[in-house]
């Protein structure tokens, strides 16, 4: 199994996890761009900037590494941070890239069956018929943190759908409100998706709605709930709720209960009669071996580039 572009951040010389073991020797790279192709690309040198125990799977940087130490990012070590005392906290400074194939590998996304919804959606698309996605959500719909707009989870997720569906013809549209709850994205309906003509529309909430003083899980999965039947009934539209992931565990703004809402995410797909896509349990399958911070753009609650992909596993994991 070929991995690309796994991203790690590494203090000191401890070793960093890579979501696999059993590395195939000669296959990994480690560059210090997500892209090869960037202008800032360089490959750092096995044995000069860092180590790897295939076997483990596990890289570490040398003494006189070239290689950034994340050991001297502003938050290393810190418990209960706020983010708001500091001037930089992001990690994108601190990111190394790898590519390498291993011997064990397994998916990263569990197969989810979602073939009873987005059928008008499958019909539109398997003869060719035009169609508009909208995606409606906080920060991370928006895109946070990934480096171009291609990268994005949605964009990554039109691609693999046009590749599914050769004839398809499909145009994508974000009006997702960064900073904001769901009770914003059923306040502010009109400014937003209300201008919008979607055929199908990927609804994702619920990182803001975690934070303390957000909006409670059983709060959240009525917002969902409305929002669904806003969509069916005002749009005649199809709609895909998506989960979120669980923010950094030391960040003192979040009520660390995500799986909560993960849960109501589910229960409102449910109970809305509409597809569901599981984001929160891609997360925590990688999170077994791989530290928050090597996940996350700004260190609290963005995904990376790598992040937006683990988003767009998760999406191409829905069957439908």
């Amino acid at each position: 199994m070929d991995i690309q572009g796994e991203s790690l951040v590494l203090a000191s010389t401890i070793p960093g996890k890579l979501c696999f073991d059993s590395l195939c020797r000669g296959s990994v790279i480690v560059r210090s761009t997500y892209s090869p192709h960037d202008s800032l690309f360089r490959q750092y040198t096995e044995g000069i900037d860092y180590t790897i125990d295939y076997l483990k799977g596990e890289i570490k940087r040398t003494i006189n590494s070239t290689i950034p130490d994340y050991s001297r990012h502003p938050l290393y070590g810190k418990k209960d941070f706020d983010h708001s005392q500091y001037p930089d906290y992001s990690n994108h400074p601190y990111f190394i890239w790898v590519d390498y194939t291993t011997k064990n590998g397994d998916q990263l996304a569990n197969r989810n069956d979602q073939s009873s919804y987005l059928v008008n959606f499958r019909k539109k698309l398997k003869e060719g018929s035009p169609v508009t996605i909208v995606s409606y959500g906080n920060s991370i719909t928006a895109g946070g943190e990934a480096s171009t707009k291609e990268r994005r989870f949605q964009y990554r997720y039109v691609q693999h759908l046009k590749k599914t569906f050769p004839k398809a013809t499909i145009q994508l549209e974000d009006v997702s409100i960064p900073g904001y709850t769901s009770t914003q994205g059923i306040e502010w309906w009109d400014s937003y998706i209300g201008k919008t003509s979607p055929d199908l529309v990927l609804v994702g909430w619920g990182m803001n709605d975690h934070n303390i003083g957000g909006n409670t899980p059983e709060q959240f999965k009525k917002n969902l709930i409305l929002l669904v039947s806003l969509i069916k009934e005002r749009k005649n539209a199809e709609v895909i709720l998506f989960s979120s992931f669980p923010p950094n565990d030391d960040w003192h703004f979040g009520s660390h209960s995500m799986e909560l809402y993960a849960e109501a995410t589910k229960a409102a797909a449910l109970e809305a009669k509409c597809a569901y896509v599981d984001v929160y349990n891609t997360w925590k399958k990688v999170l077994k071996r791989k530290d928050q911070p090597s996940l996350l753009g700004n260190n609290i609650n963005h995904p990376n580039d790598f992040g937006h992909w683990l988003y767009e596993l998760s999406f191409e994991a829905m069957t439908f």
